[in-house]
């Protein structure tokens, strides 16, 4: 519990962070757009459309859609600007606060009793001193109320934000849902909700005060929010000198694989934070633009996915091709497999299997249209799938996407009859599995490769720190790291079982 508390202050940090920063900016877009929609019937129809729109819009696929747009915008101007962490972040939240700001205020400024304003036309104020001395004070109290909502919803929507690489409270969410340590979700539900409840608050004692006409409740409320965005945001502040951005996937090995590179570039002298949670689509795209330094991907995910490669070839050819290809196209250095695979493998219950006799793709086949299917949340859009599907007439009754410790618990609930396993998960093993075989060789070899970004490539200190990683992990000592944070019981954390793994490796990281 001590552990999982001890992250929510540097992570809160960056959670204000992008929360408060994307308030700021939705409060500039809409305090405009409120006044002019207010003014003409026809803006306010295409502002609060648009506005409405995108709420319909799923948060985590708002945030996802910024990456593809910055990265080409960046194209298309040589480069410089980020499409991972905190600027998608920024964009997305900030036209989630959009709604409640601009429907607020628009209705507040709609509402005013005419004999008000036609009081001040009369008396001769301009349409901007109107504006100042009448409109804005009355409707001020409704317009709060909408900003508050915005808050709320933005400091919610924000823990979303680690999918883009942005740390937040969603890091300690999404780690203990990935590794099913419910302690580090509760301390991040806790910090979330208590951190919106808070600002929530405050911005109800200003909306208070402006009510009552207490102008001292009013500033002292917002003093007090500013003081505390300002403590809050401290530790997410920059403390000199460039710090090394270690990339990872959403599940445990990926979580244990980026603390050993932390370790190993901590004991040479660097500073390390971590990007976690990352999807395939994304994390080789923000290698290759720096926007992470280094990572470790899976050999047959970087030649279908990113070469677009549908033939198959042994497992060190397709490694050596990947390192030509990553450094002439995009300057990213492959440094080498770590030494083990963790491919593909279709799964069924040990027991289920012999009873239908089934021990190959080919068995599968035949069977399949009685079984149900549970997967990681992209295997059924990956184009493994796709080659699996062309080599195996494969046709289940139902196919179902978990995250992948969930789909675990599914084949051991009964909820799947067959999942695409991991080969290095030592839950395989926990949980009886039979591993079904690929007479057909469609499944792509999947060596864990370690690649470092463009501007890392030539760092000699930075290279000599990670090269002894390189062949120095077996699949069997893998799998038992990834056991000790998967299991249910005598549960360990990504970084104790990657201490656990560089002293299997032959190296000590706290030497």
């Amino acid at each position: 519990m001590t552990d999982a508390f001890a992250r929510v202050p540097g992570l809160l940090a960056d959670h204000v962070l992008v929360s408060a920063a994307a308030l700021l900016l939705g409060l500039l877009v809409a305090l405009p757009l409120t006044i002019w929609s207010a003014r003409s019937a026809t803006v306010a129809r295409v502002t609060l459309g648009f506005a409405s729109l995108v709420q319909t819009i799923p948060a985590l696929a708002l945030l996802a859609l910024f990456y593809p747009i910055l990265l080409s915008l960046s194209a298309l101007v040589g480069g410089g600007i980020p499409a991972l962490g905190f600027l998608p972040s920024l964009l997305a939240l900030a036209l989630y606060a959009l709604l409640p700001i601009l429907r607020n205020g628009v209705t507040g400024l709609a509402q005013l009793d005419p004999a008000v304003l036609e009081a001040a036309d009369g008396v001769g104020m301009t349409p901007r001193q109107k504006l100042r001395l009448v409109e804005a004070p009355l409707v001020l109290p409704v317009l709060m109320a909408g900003i508050r909502t915005a808050a709320v919803w933005t400091i919610g929507a924000a823990t979303l934000s680690t999918t883009v690489g942005q740390p937040s409270l969603g890091d300690l969410i999404f780690a203990g849902l990935q590794t099913q340590n419910w302690t580090l979700v509760v301390a991040g539900c806790i910090a979330a909700a208590g951190l919106a409840l808070v600002v929530d608050l405050l911005l109800g004692a200003a909306e208070h005060g402006i009510r009552a006409r207490r102008r001292w409740q009013v500033w002292g409320s917002l003093a007090a929010l500013l003081v505390g965005i300002g403590i809050a945001i401290v530790p997410a502040l920059p403390s000199g000198g460039r710090v090394v951005t270690i990339g990872a996937k959403g599940f445990s090995e990926q979580f244990i694989l980026a603390r050993l590179i932390g370790h190993r570039l901590e004991d040479a002298g660097y500073r390390v934070r971590y990007r976690e949670g990352l999807g395939s689509a994304v994390v080789f795209g923000a290698l290759a633009s720096g926007d992470i330094d280094v990572y470790v991907d899976y050999s047959g995910t970087i030649w279908t996915n990113e070469m677009r490669r549908q033939d198959i070839p042994p497992r060190p050819e397709m490694v050596a091709r990947i390192g030509d290809w990553a450094q002439a196209e995009h300057g990213v250095r492959l440094l080498g497999s770590l030494g083990f695979e963790n491919a593909y493998a279709f799964a069924m219950r040990r027991t289920d299997a012999e009873r239908r006799g089934i021990a190959t793709l080919d068995d599968l086949a035949r069977s399949s249209p009685s079984l149900s299917f549970g997967t990681d949340l992209e295997f059924l859009e990956r184009p493994e799938w796709a080659a699996i599907k062309r080599a195996y007439p494969l046709r289940f009754a139902a196919a179902q996407a978990f995250n992948p410790t969930f789909m675990y618990r599914a084949i051991a609930g009964g909820r799947a009859d067959v999942i695409s396993a991991f080969s290095s998960d030592g839950r395989i093993a926990a949980q009886d599995l039979k591993v079904l075989t690929d007479p057909k060789g469609a499944i792509p070899g999947y060596d864990a490769i370690l690649m470092v970004a463009p501007d890392r490539a030539d760092d000699a200190r930075f290279v000599a720190a990670l090269q002894p990683l390189v062949g120095a992990i077996d699949v069997e000592a893998m799998r038992a790291a990834n056991l000790q944070v998967d299991r249910d019981v005598d549960k360990t954390s990504p970084d104790a079982a990657a201490r656990w793994l560089a002293k299997r490796a032959g190296f000590d990281p706290s030497s």
